[in-house]
């Protein structure tokens, strides 16, 4: 089966970097976990006020349909898209 990383990083909106940190620690890894994903790493860099992730999945489906899910859950769901307000710039590398 092959492994998908995805590189993630988030530019965070000036003064919001350690709270959405807590949020990422607390609510989205355990979110992330539930349907099969690993976490391979997460950085901040203070003086950019970014963040930097890596999220991996390796199993029969491919990363995209896991992600799928993932948004899907009742948990991602009732979260809404309240993370949205801590960033001003988002890129990835599926």
């Amino acid at each position: 089966m092959p492994r998908t990383t995805q590189l993630r990083t988030y530019t965070v909106r000036a003064g919001l970097l350690d709270e959405w940190v807590e949020r990422w620690r607390s609510r989205i890894v355990p979110l992330h976990l539930a349907p099969g994903f690993e976490i391979g790493g997460a950085w901040v860099d203070r003086e950019s006020n970014q963040f930097v992730r890596l999220v991996s999945y390796e199993g029969p489906e491919t990363f995209a349909e896991r992600n799928a899910l993932y948004w899907a859950s009742p948990e991602r769901k009732a979260m809404g898209l309240g993370c949205v307000g801590f960033f001003g710039v988002l890129a990835h590398i599926p």
